[in-house]
């Protein structure tokens, strides 16, 4: 089923060679098509070609739905998560980064904020990144859907895990340098602008900042996700 943006993206250009128009979403999981030019039969055995994916008709479009895990005749009705459901997987991330960083704070008999914060921010670009690099591709895919410059030239979206995890190491090494701080303002600042674009036009994709691994939707928690990061780097830059 559609699992990420590479889904969508396949699916959206498999039907378009069918219909005049093609409108694919991941969240619910389904694609509109308009003046298809074949029947279900064909549709589905054009997209049986390049994924696990199945189209039901509904009073005039196809919708693509995926199959119950306890009905597999059938299809499964949408789920509504709560917000703490639908995020559980990014507050557990950070809880644990959080607990380990304070934990290291601890080993030291007191608490400086800016003993912390590099090693803070040095845990989130390595989880961080390593999530993304268990799919590259589908993170790539995903990715290039909302950042302003994945979009443009895919390679970014490539090299944009490995440029997360050279930070997480430099954060770790303890090199806190006015360059290191002024790439990581740069570098989420500009990842933010793509996210703040994506929230505001209302978009409804899949947030990359876990790979492909999580279903996590685009909103405003990405953004302070990002803004947090640019907030520390400034904060390091002016203490």
């Amino acid at each position: 089923g559609l699992t990420c943006g590479g889904c969508v993206n396949r699916v959206k250009n498999t039907l378009a060679d069918f219909a005049d128009a093609v409108e694919v979403t991941l969240t619910p999981p389904e694609a509109t098509v308009h003046g298809a030019n074949s029947d279900i039969e064909t549709l589905n055995a054009a997209l049986a070609s390049v994924g696990s994916y199945q189209l039901m008709p509904i009073v005039g479009e196809v919708r693509v739905v995926e199959p119950s895990p306890s009905n597999k005749t059938g299809f499964a009705e949408k789920e509504t998560k709560s917000w703490l459901n639908t995020y559980k997987p990014l507050l557990l991330v950070f809880a644990f980064i959080l607990l380990t960083t304070l934990t290291v704070e601890v080993s030291h008999g007191d608490f400086e904020l800016s003993r912390w914060m590099p090693h803070f921010m040095a845990s989130f670009f390595l989880v961080f990144s390593f999530f993304k690099l268990l799919d590259l591709a589908g993170f790539a895919s995903s990715y290039g859907m909302y950042d302003l410059l994945a979009k443009r030239i895919t390679a970014y979206a490539y090299i944009y895990p490995f440029i997360e995890l050279g930070l997480g190491i430099w954060y770790l090494l303890g090199w806190y340098t006015t360059t290191l701080n002024w790439i990581t303002l740069f570098v989420m600042g500009f990842s933010t602008l793509g996210v703040v674009r994506a929230v505001a036009s209302k978009q409804t994709i899949r947030c990359a900042c876990l790979g492909t691994g999580f279903n996590l939707p685009m909103t405003t928690v990405t953004i302070i996700e990002d803004l947090t990061m640019v907030a520390m780097a400034g904060w390091m830059l002016l203490k």
